[in-house]
């Protein structure tokens, strides 16, 4: 299943979950940020639908390991496109790469924490205002709910673990809540997630980039992927179970059932007023300037680059 943070420094290297098609279409690459699960699965539903085809395009995806760098791939021109979240992008482009968003899959940020319900908690601040253990690994959204909540009561550890979350009553644990709740449900658990978007920090999540170039030497290239894209996501969003069965050949580690479960409690993070009123994969500037100053108040970035140096509406 998934790992709620990604951006850990270790890497296992890119790989190709199929061979480059061989014929006489365009070939474009994108590396995913994670091995095949349901928050990409409108990518491999425009592949296995044929969207890819009948845009006249040949997409080899690939799927790269845990903190993958793949801003940086995208960056160096190791791939055309690539997924990472929006506040990569404001550190890269922070960097000085020029990687630029596309398409926002996750409208809503699906990182979290996981409570067990009998605590009776209403909100995420009150993991931090109870005794107890938090597993969590350093990230961006811990610093910013530390500093809205001030000082812990609850004790703050890394490695969090779902078995140690079963076991241990006072125990609670980041997430990406179309993932661990669904482990912890499985297993017999009562987990409540608590979303770090409701708090106030909200990056888009799985958001399809390319770098500067592509986007403007090869801008039909650009667009093709894009329609794909979102004609892909719409169909896995309205039937999952083709792309389903194709990403559970290529990872054995979920079973159907949880592929399933996975692709129907993401629904409400990927398709929002915003995307039925605009399109799925939207992005606003405000969100992006919002996002970059919340970087800069957390030290992660010194200044945030222009917000709409980021993104293509």
């Amino acid at each position: 299943m998934s790992l709620p943070w990604r951006h850990s420094h270790a890497w296992l290297s890119c790989c190709r979950d199929v061979a480059a098609p061989a014929n006489d279409l365009p070939t474009a690459s994108i590396t995913l940020d994670w091995r095949p699960e349901p928050e990409f699965g409108g990518f491999y539903q425009a592949r296995a639908h044929g969207d890819f085809k009948s845009a006249g395009l040949n997409v080899d995806l690939k799927n790269a390991g845990l903190g993958a760098p793949t801003w940086q791939l995208v960056a160096g021109g190791k791939t055309d496109f690539a997924t990472t979240s929006a506040d990569l992008v404001l550190l890269a482009r922070s960097q000085g790469a020029d990687v630029v968003a596309l398409f926002a899959v996750y409208q809503t940020s699906p990182q979290g924490i996981m409570v067990h319900k009998a605590r009776g908690f209403t909100k995420i601040e009150d993991v931090f205002t109870h005794p107890g253990t938090l597993a969590v690994e350093d990230n961006p959204w811990l610093t910013y709910l530390l500093a809205k909540v001030g000082k812990p009561t609850v004790t703050i550890t890394g490695s969090p673990s779902v078995a140690v979350f079963m076991a241990k009553p006072d125990y609670s644990q980041q997430c990406f809540v179309t993932s661990e709740p669904i482990l912890a449900t499985q297993q017999g658990g009562d987990p409540q997630s608590f979303l770090a978007a409701d708090a106030g920090f909200n990056p888009y999540v799985t958001v399809l980039i390319t770098n500067g170039t592509t986007l403007k030497e090869k801008p039909e290239l650009v667009k093709k992927v894009v329609t794909a894209c979102r004609t892909g996501w719409r169909a896995y969003l309205d039937d999952p179970s083709a792309a389903n069965a194709e990403m559970g050949a290529l990872n054995k580690e979920m079973d159907a059932r949880t592929f399933a479960q996975a692709a129907e409690a993401q629904k409400p993070l990927i398709e929002t007023d915003e995307t039925r009123k605009n399109g799925l994969g939207t992005m606003t500037l405000s969100r992006w300037k919002t996002l970059g100053q919340q970087l800069v108040d957390l030290k992660v970035i010194d200044k945030a680059p222009p917000a709409e140096e980021c993104f293509v509406k």
